[in-house]
């Protein structure tokens, strides 16, 4: 029994979320998947006992916001079955990404419906949808607005004109404020063949 507890607190103290808090509190978003990466690997390689504690949805919900769906589809095919059929939270965060990936954003809508999530996610996914909606449009009604981002339509007009978007009010359009985008292309061959490495070992 103390052995047993001794190796519970040395996996505790090996869970160190803060700099994923951080992130999280910060609203920091683009840092989540990175974060989330880099832990996981140092939990793993230490043999960390970390399936049954991790953030997977917000995880997920990370590598979905930074538009890495293939990084997505990688982490759910390393996750514990268990996990994938009984953790709502995980379970809803990937019909999210498959229905990006579809393009097929009512859909979209409908899975965040379908499940009553935690503040970070719901954080999480609003800036991501927000980001989408800035890209791929000029003006959008106010009723595509809300849905999209999850909202009343009342939050919604609140919400984007926050960000500086013109909203008239006659013909409940909403003028869509474009910000100059950067995208930094990286792969970091070292990091992709560590956790190609660590999937394999899960599933031999």
């Amino acid at each position: 029994m103390l052995h047993s507890n001794k190796i519970q607190r040395a996996n505790k103290a090996a869970m160190d979320f803060s700099l994923l808090s951080e992130a999280l509190t910060s609203k920091s978003y683009e840092k989540v998947a990175d974060i989330c990466d880099e832990h996981m690997l140092q939990v793993a390689a230490e043999g960390v006992a970390f399936q049954d504690d991790w953030p997977y949805a917000i995880h997920l919900l990370g590598h979905i916001y930074a538009g890495d769906i293939n990084s997505m589809r990688f982490l759910w095919k390393s996750m514990p079955a268990t996990l994938k059929e009984g953790n709502p939270e995980v379970i809803a965060a990937w019909k999210i990404g498959q229905k990006l990936w579809m393009r097929d954003y009512g859909g979209v809508y409908e899975a965040i419906r379908g499940y009553d999530w935690s503040q970070e996610a719901q954080d999480l996914y609003t800036k991501n949808m927000f980001q989408l909606l800035q890209s791929a449009y000029s003006t959008i009604s106010i009723q595509d607005t809300a849905l999209f981002l999850g909202m009343s339509e009342d939050d919604a007009t609140t919400f984007v004109q926050q960000q500086g978007w013109a909203v008239d009010p006659a013909s409940q359009m909403v003028t869509v404020k474009k910000q100059p985008i950067v995208t930094e292309q990286k792969l970091d061959a070292s990091k992709l063949q560590n956790l190609t490495e660590y999937v394999f070992h899960l599933e031999h």
